[in-house]
């Protein structure tokens, strides 16, 4: 499926098992680096844009590409009331981020960018999610079992809390687990 990309060497810029998980399922032979620099981005770029930022960000912190190198770097955010939610620094900063998702809608906004030497290509995929109403034992119950200090938002929705708690999505289910995976197949695919 993918023998036009045999020349390079896939990289995986990630630490997120998730993201391995659903690259190798996707058929993509590919090795794994660990990124490389902290994640920023300035105060005023609109939240639907700060995906995008962030995996062009990652992917430029791997100056030294050789010719056989491909690099796939992604971010995943989670937006609501165009504030951008990022990963909790503890127990409390996740209680306060589902607690603010519950009952409500929000967005994921999952941006990939794919650089060679010669060639980029950059994409984001954003799908709305809908918590029904959470109760604060149900969310401290969450956090206790499953610490999603690791996740944009504070949650994964292929745990116990997306299958008890969202009651809509709009969108691509993987890209809320973090890769696009229909995007990422065609951005590879035309590569």
């Amino acid at each position: 499926m993918f023998n036009h990309l045999d020349k390079y060497q896939i990289i995986l810029a990630s630490n997120s098992p998730r993201r391995k998980q659903l690259l190798g399922d996707l058929g993509v032979p590919f090795k794994t680096k660990s990124s490389l620099g902290e994640e920023t981005f300035p105060d005023d770029l609109p939240p639907i844009q700060v995906a995008k930022f962030l995996a062009i960000q990652k992917a430029d912190w791997f100056a030294d590409l050789t010719e056989h190198d491909l690099y796939i770097t992604a971010d995943t955010v989670v937006i609501v009331d165009q504030t951008v939610l990022g990963k909790p620094q503890n127990s409390r900063e996740a209680f306060e981020m589902i607690q603010q998702l519950s009952g409500r809608t929000h967005q994921v906004v999952t941006g990939v960018c794919l650089k060679s030497k010669s060639k980029t290509i950059v994409f984001d995929s954003t799908t709305d999610v809908t918590f029904k109403n959470l109760s604060d034992e149900t969310i401290q119950y969450y956090i206790d079992t499953y610490r999603p200090f690791d996740k944009a938002g504070s949650y994964g929705i292929q745990e116990w809390i997306g299958m008890i708690g969202i009651s809509e999505i709009k969108g691509s289910y993987f890209n809320v687990m973090g890769l696009p995976t229909d995007q990422l197949f065609d951005a590879l695919k035309n590569f």
